[in-house]
């Protein structure tokens, strides 16, 4: 591609030759060559260089202005190079004007203004392109071509016969000023454009412009599309409604709202509320008689009205004082968990002696899967009362407690009157189901708008953003679950009574299986009572090998898989088909078993000592080891440990050195070695202080090289001094350690008077051996045939000998100080 200046007007090697022709400063517009355009001209010096034209060769230059706005624009205020055009016809106008018809020729570059005090008069020199007809712009050129074909169909204002025009051009420079000139884009980029004399770059910049503009016409067609429609469809239901409302004027729709008023003041009559309650409600009627059925006002008012009229104000249920009738349904419902139900009996028992009371708030607490929500249940058909059940799990925001106020569109009560009004009674046993998994964020916090509902000094005017009136709560019986009690507020955990729900023993599990869970997976499974029977030795394997948890939830889920199984051979046999299920049969239907029972270690070990940890789903055996490495004294920590358990194990090396010396080690054993603590399971978080004397015990075996009896578990804070001080979750942690099989736990003395919460059958089979010091710990816990031996008596103190005479002259204070 090669372009050349044309030396001469008619072709190409004459010496160059300049023009001097006037030139017309054009707004807003870039003309280019082979362009047929009318001007309107005003400004006098315009109009002198027209005439000047017209008296010569009818030759002008026209270039555009960098600044529409400027009427007497300076030669610097206009660009050099502009198009060499011809005046076609000229008119002059009846308001001054002048009319001018004009084609443009050839691109010109001035390269002088001539000094004119009437018009711009310039030399100009003619430019010109050559190029060759290559494969790159054949291509150029008919890309160009369909973009402008797809830019004619979008923009309307572009005519049928300039598509017609431009698909007929083989000159490529020819074509890329014909598509510039239509192109609705700004005079500087027409500009840039005529000042381009190489056609291929000039064909590039003008395709890049098509394709912009296609793009921007595509997305402004797609909008006026959507408005369009909008448009269409808001228009029809406006039609529509104006049709449904003279309709519904023809047929006496007033009547109709006649009709709903009275039925809501009948409603109204037989209603029982508060006094306040009533007069909104008379209040809110005399306001939507005054307003057109159709009103979205009218609607508002109607739902609120609708609301109050339907909440159970004084309805009521009546509750069975009967206490050996309602200790047999507990009973029935639920094995164990003797805490709750007496309480539960004792709150009936007081009812039937005083004739009106406060519902207490009770908060059960304890593993998943232990009957917490289930035992609400019970509660409710002990008492027969109705049951409602309300899941706090990831609630956030505080208004769905106390619901929205009126003037938001949707508007709804908040869930706990939202609940009432399915309960259909003032007085149900309510269930805030997971507690303790409520969050805050910018919305607010829905556990401090549960402090008003949860206060029996507060709740008989709860206030529901809402309904804006005050509602008695005071005789409904809440009762909430929770896993743990941490993540409660501690305001919120002062209103409630706390009853603890530990972890199933496994006689109870067993007790819960054969009585419950059995026979609802048969029923559920559709098998009969003949078609299958489990010993107890297969429920027992089914509980040890195969579940591991406080509750029973994957115990159900193991029979309920058992169960299917042998319906499926049921279906397949027959009817009358009978499955024993024993506990050799059980891998048949589970598979390998998934965890090991009642195995500890083979044999005593060096450093490795059980301990026993409390989580959410109830008491687990926790192994620490450690192990004396070459180093530079650091205690190195592994297994994922939070930091008051990797605290805790700083704590027990400290008490470890303190006491070295009656250990036999060196006072700087610590300083040619690294102890490395770790505790298994290292994707499970762990935290807490309980396992203080676990880690020291482990610390002490492996520093004396001194196994730790494998049968000893224990759990314990330690202190710097060597004190142990009381845990919690004791029982959880005894159930575990009887579950593996330990026959003897180490517990703080402090925690003797938890000893009474643990099963009798259980402390049976675990001995439970209080110790106040950590020395008591190592001397029980460590496999040495003399416990004494563990430690060294201390040196006897050295004699220092008296000097034979003193100097005179030495003071006293310092023979002291020697």
């Amino acid at each position: 591609m090669i372009f050349r200046l044309n030396r001469t007007r008619g072709g190409e090697g004459g010496p160059q030759r300049l023009h001097a022709v006037p030139m017309l400063p054009l707004r807003d517009i870039v003309v280019f060559p082979h362009m047929v355009v009318p001007l309107f001209i005003g400004r006098e010096r315009s109009i002198s260089a027209l005439e000047h034209a017209m008296g010569q060769e009818k030759q002008v230059l026209l270039c555009t202005q960098k600044d529409a706005r400027r009427d007497e624009p300076r030669e610097s205020e206009i660009y050099r190079m502009g198009t060499l055009a011809t005046i076609l016809q000229m008119l002059r106008l009846p308001d001054g004007t002048v009319k001018v018809l004009i084609e443009g020729k050839c691109r010109g570059q001035v390269r002088a203004f001539i000094s004119n005090t009437n018009f711009f008069q310039v030399e100009v020199e003619e430019l010109a392109e050559v190029w060759d007809n290559n494969p790159e712009l054949e291509a150029l050129r008919r890309s160009v071509i369909n973009a402008f074909e797809t830019y004619a169909k979008l923009n309307k204002k572009v005519p049928q016969e300039a598509t017609q025009t431009v698909s007929g051009l083989e000159d490529s420079s020819r074509l890329a000023d014909t598509v510039a000139g239509h192109l609705a884009v700004k005079s500087e980029e027409k500009q840039a454009v005529l000042e381009l004399l190489d056609p291929t770059r000039r064909l590039e910049k003008v395709l890049l412009l098509l394709n912009r503009e296609n793009e921007v016409l595509s997305i402004e067609n797609r909008i006026k599309n959507r408005v369009k429609k909008q448009m269409e469809k808001t228009q029809r239901e406006y039609y529509l409604n104006e049709q449904m409302r003279a309709i519904q004027k023809e047929m006496g729709d007033k009547e109709d709202l006649k009709g709903e008023i009275q039925e809501l003041e009948r409603r109204l009559r037989k209603k029982k509320m508060s006094a306040e309650a009533v007069n909104r409600v008379r209040h809110e009627i005399k306001k939507l008689k005054l307003m057109s059925p159709m009103s979205a006002e009218a609607t508002v008012v109607r739902n609120y009205i609708d609301w109050i009229l339907s909440l159970p104000w004084a309805e009521k249920t009546r509750d069975h004082h009967d206490l050996e009738a309602a200790e047999q349904i507990l009973h029935e419902d639920h094995y164990g968990l003797e805490k709750p139900k007496e309480r539960i009996l004792e709150h009936l028992a007081v009812q039937s002696l005083v004739k009106k009371m406060k519902g207490p708030i009770l908060c059960l607490v304890g593993p998943p899967g232990v009957g917490k929500t289930s035992l609400a249940k019970s509660v409710a058909r002990a008492l027969g009362r109705n049951f409602v059940r309300l899941s706090l799990g990831g609630v956030r925001d505080e208004a769905e407690i106390r619901g929205h106020r009126r003037t938001y569109i949707g508007a709804l009560p908040g869930k706990i009157i939202q609940s009432l009004r399915k309960a259909k009674t003032n007085n149900p046993v309510f269930c805030l189901d997971e507690v303790d998994k409520m969050s805050t964020d910018f919305r607010g916090d829905p556990s401090a708008a549960l402090l008003e509902v949860l206060d029996p000094e507060q709740n008989f005017a709860f206030n529901d953003h809402y309904l804006d009136l005050d509602y008695d709560l005071s005789e409904v019986m809440f009762i909430t679950t929770a896993n743990n009690l941490y993540s409660i507020p501690l305001p919120l955990q002062d209103r409630m009574e706390i009853i603890r729900l530990p972890g199933y023993t496994e006689v109870e599990k067993l007790q819960i299986a054969e009585k419950f869970l059995i026979p609802k997976q048969c029923q559920a499974n559709g098998l009969a009572v003949d078609n299958i029977q489990f010993s107890e030795n297969a429920v027992l394997t089914i509980i040890r090998l195969y579940t591991r948890e406080a509750g029973v939830r994957n115990l159900e889920r193991e029979i309920a898989s058992v169960c299917r199984k042998v319906a499926k051979e049921v279906a397949v046999k027959g009817k009358d088909h009978k499955v024993q299920v024993n506990s050799q049969s059980i891998p048949k239907f589970l598979g390998v078993p998934k965890f090991r029972y009642g195995r500890t270690e083979e044999a005593d070990e060096v450093g490795l000592t059980n301990g026993l940890a409390w989580t959410e789903f109830g008491g687990e055996l926790l192994q620490t080891e450690v192990v004396v490495l070459p180093g530079r004294g650091k205690l190195l920590i592994t297994g994922k440990l939070g930091e008051v358990m990797q605290e805790s194990a700083h704590a027990a090396l400290s008490y470890v050195r303190s006491i070295a010396e009656s250990l036999g080690l060196p006072a700087d054993f610590y300083r040619k070695i690294d102890l490395h603590v770790h505790v298994p399971e290292g994707a499970i978080p762990k935290d807490g202080p309980s396992a203080g004397i676990t880690i020291g015990t482990s610390i002490v075996s492996a520093l004396l090289k001194m196994p730790v009896k494998r049968d000893v578990a224990m759990t314990g804070e330690i202190t710097l001094r060597g004190r142990v001080l009381p845990i919690g979750g004791l029982k959880e942690k005894i159930i575990a350690a009887h579950r593996h099989q330990v026959k003897t736990v180490l517990i703080p003395r402090d925690n003797e008077k938890d000893i009474k919460e643990i099963p009798a059958r259980i402390l049976k089979a675990v001995e439970l051996v209080p110790v106040d010091h950590m020395n008591e710990v190592l001397r029980l816990a460590l496999a040495v045939d003399d416990p004494e031996s563990i430690f060294k008596p201390a040196p006897p103190p050295v004699a220092v000998e008296e000097p034979a005479f003193l100097p005179a002259e030495a003071p006293t204070a310092e023979i002291q100080a020697h």
